[in-house]
């Protein structure tokens, strides 16, 4: 696949600084609306239950699991939901599309054509919080500034989860790193930018032939420093975790990604450049590991401020 690879420009950017704001994971909306159960949503979870969509998750999806996605579609954030686009043994990502509030945000921004958008395509993605496996999240989640302390409870610690990679991308985002944009989060459920076109889901670097892996590699290596410079390492960072986007590579799955407070954020950024280096060596360029790590470190100063 021949593309050019092109770098977010960071001038429209602001730096993220060393501010970390506390995320907040106790009880939310949708928890209340799950309790007091009035008519509208009971209708709406009814319909959501029959969906063929959803069908398959009926187990797994506690009530307030459909109080997020009730809240978020009362917000207008969500208008219909779509198919699955991604399922894990921990979450499932589903195409939906933007309620009003996204359609009014999308329109307030040049489309070039002078059109309005209308159907803005979003990415649904929600945690399963009886399947997942909160003691391995609690570890990712230590040292962390934005959590006061790490709760031992399965639900507080997926909501915490879901808020940092909420807040992930939205530093990735301010550091110049092309991620899917955040659009809302309600408890376990995630609203982001849909990647992919028409004919489905973005590709993975994995699943395609590049044309011009150096220019790739630049890229990944660019945004590893910027992520680094702002205080996070991405955690599990290969060609699984980046896709193409309109000529653009997209760092995805941020969740676990940790701040360097984390007590093994230098084994993880060892692990991220082994992969990344390894990938990119398969595909011709003369790098390795350590290389890629002298580099990042190099050009990056996490805690400058």
């Amino acid at each position: 696949m021949d593309e050019e690879f092109g770098l977010l420009d960071t001038d429209e950017t602001d730096s993220p600084g060393d501010e970390w704001e506390e995320i907040d994971y106790s009880d939310t909306e949708a928890d209340r609306i799950a309790r007091e159960r009035d008519r509208e949503f009971s209708q709406f979870r009814d319909r959501i239950t029959d969906a063929d969509q959803f069908k398959v998750q009926e187990s797994v999806f506690d009530e307030a699991t459909y109080g997020a996605l009730y809240k978020l579609v009362q917000d207008g954030h969500i208008d219909a939901f779509g198919g699955p686009i991604s399922t894990g043994k921990e979450a499932n990502v589903y195409s939906a599309l933007a309620g009003e509030h996204e359609a009014r945000s999308a329109s307030e921004q040049p489309s070039g054509d002078g059109e309005e958008p209308r159907g803005q395509e979003v990415a649904v993605k929600i945690y399963r919080i009886n399947a997942s496996d909160f003691r391995e999240m609690g570890e990712y989640l230590e040292g962390d500034p934005r959590f006061e302390q790490v709760a031992n409870d399965k639900k507080a610690i997926v909501i915490g989860w879901v808020r940092k990679e909420f807040a992930n991308l939205d530093r990735a985002l301010a550091a110049g790193v092309r991620v899917p944009k955040p659009i809302a989060v309600e408890r376990n459920v995630l609203v982001m930018e849909y990647l992919g076109t028409a004919d489905g889901r973005a590709k993975r670097l994995s699943e395609v032939h590049v044309e011009n892996p150096r220019t790739a590699y630049e890229v990944v290596r660019e945004y590893m420093t910027r992520l680094y410079d702002a205080g996070i390492v991405h955690g599990d960072l290969s060609e699984y975790n980046i896709v193409i986007q309109e000529s653009e590579l997209v760092v995805i799955d941020v969740g676990q990604a940790v701040t360097i407070h984390h007590p093994n954020s230098d084994d993880f950024l060892d692990r991220d450049c082994e992969n990344v280096a390894a990938f990119f060596a398969r595909q011709g360029v003369d790098t390795d590991g350590e290389q890629l790590r002298e580099y990042v470190e190099a050009h990056a100063n996490p805690r400058s401020e």
